[in-house]
């Protein structure tokens, strides 16, 4: 379990080790999954997802989960769910609630070979995802590093392993929502989108609380 530190001014900083997964599908909906083995609220996944009319809604395994998740992002709907993730090679498999997801990754490009190389110890800085922020804009449109989040709150990403998502079956309440297609428009859930291109990305955020 990752537990929470203190930033400068006292505020109090929690930790999230895991994946980001995104993608996009020809129906249009969107998909941002969220796989943390290490959190302060112990091993968990959580799913949140736009549909093409704009509605944001996020599938929860805990209520505790699901407070931290909306209090932190916007969502119109929130939903609790068992979301259970299993990973055999380069497959992910997903099942929440209503949602059953399925996603290949490929093999890394250069970018991804690079950020493998960043030390834990160095992406879990703040300070780190300040400096990778410009670059990030510029590499990975709509992707942001660092920002502002709801009641006060700041946010940090220290990214650590890219690798591209190849395929995807995913079925949303009995509905087919078709082939893999990039991540367009880009997902409102918080200050930033996951990268257009569909993806798997290995992070650790920073969630800085808002002083008491």
């Amino acid at each position: 379990m990752s537990g929470p530190t203190r930033g400068p001014g006292g505020s109090r900083r929690l930790r999230f080790d895991g994946w980001i997964a995104g993608l996009g599908t020809a129906s249009g909906t969107r998909v941002v999954l969220g796989h943390w083995p290490r959190s302060p609220f112990g091993a968990f996944s959580d799913v949140m997802l736009e549909r093409p009319d704009g509605e944001r809604l996020l599938l929860a395994p805990t209520r505790e989960t699901a407070d931290f998740v909306s209090g932190t992002y916007v969502f119109d709907t929130v939903r609790l769910v068992p979301v259970a993730v299993h990973v055999t090679g380069d497959t992910w498999s997903v099942s929440a609630g209503p949602l059953d997801l399925r996603f290949t990754t490929g093999r890394r490009r250069a970018l991804g070979l690079l950020l493998r190389a960043v030390p834990g110890v160095l992406a879990r800085q703040p300070a780190w995802c300040t400096v990778t922020s410009l670059p990030a804009r510029v590499l990975l449109p709509g992707v942001r590093t660092r920002g502002s989040a709801r009641a006060g709150r700041r946010e940090w990403y220290g990214a650590r392993d890219l690798r591209p998502i190849r395929a995807v079956s995913a079925v949303l309440e009995g509905e087919d929502l078709g082939a893999l297609a990039p991540v367009s428009p880009p997902v409102r859930f918080g200050f930033g989108s996951v990268p257009g291109e569909p993806s798997l990305t290995r992070v650790t955020t920073t969630v800085a609380l808002a002083p008491e």
